[in-house]
């Protein structure tokens, strides 16, 4: 049924079939902390039709009863969530991630050559509201996104990027990238016709997390092999 789905549409538009197997992939588990990597095309928390219910947070309730979500990656995209096992790690964390105390590093693959090696993107950005969930540059009325990166290798006709969010807005890093001229591949929402078919899932990876444990404070870092 999905193959049928039109690639550039949102949900709830496209069918919602997330992967099965695993039902959850973890990377970590200790008394305060459940890690782990959440594939492309599950969603973070659950949408609002009943179709939607599966979701990372409800697999993670199913087999650990106290764990608790912390933050969200977008449907397509890929990689490592931490959540929280107590009351105590939750509160911890979210200030932690309120604070911007917590760094994060994403691959993506992005379409064609970017030519300078590295840089920083610095667009504020906010709903765009008539084409929700779509978000927009705006100079105004947008909030501050800043995004460091830096090229990592160039392929025949694309380029692959590291990504070091400094903020967290909703699809900054999409946005970002199709702002610099160089859309994530795979884009459902940002690409053109000839990036978004350019492959078969969005080419966006959260490759690694770093938080201070709840436990202590000590730098923590938890990562996951980039599947493309």
């Amino acid at each position: 049924m999905q193959e049928h789905t039109p690639p550039g549409l949102p949900l709830p538009d496209r069918v919602y079939a997330p992967p099965r197997e695993p039902l959850l992939v973890v990377l970590h588990r200790d008394p305060d902390l459940l890690v782990v990597d959440k594939p492309s095309g599950l969603l973070s928390v659950p949408g609002k039709h009943p179709r939607l219910a599966d979701c990372l947070a409800a697999r993670a309730l199913q087999l650990h009863p106290d764990a608790r979500i912390v933050h969200r990656l977008d449907m397509d995209t890929s990689g490592v969530m931490v959540l929280a096992l107590n009351a105590a790690a939750h509160r911890h964390l979210g200030l932690q991630f309120e604070r911007r105390h917590v760094s994060k590093a994403y691959v993506a693959r992005v379409a064609g050559h970017v030519m300078q090696d590295s840089g920083t993107i610095d667009l504020p950005l906010c709903t765009d509201w008539p084409n929700r969930p779509r978000q927009m540059v705006d100079h105004e009325a947008g909030r501050a996104a800043l995004t460091n990166w830096r090229v990592l290798a160039r392929e025949e006709n694309a380029t692959r990027v590291l990504l070091e969010p400094l903020t967290g807005r909703s699809h900054q890093l999409r946005v970002h990238m199709r702002e610099l001229g160089h859309p994530i591949l795979g884009d459902p929402l940002y690409g053109t016709p000839e990036s978004q078919n350019g492959a078969p899932r969005l080419q966006l990876h959260a490759e690694s997390l770093t938080i201070r444990h709840p436990n202590g404070g000590a730098p923590t870092t938890f990562a996951s092999i980039c599947p493309f």
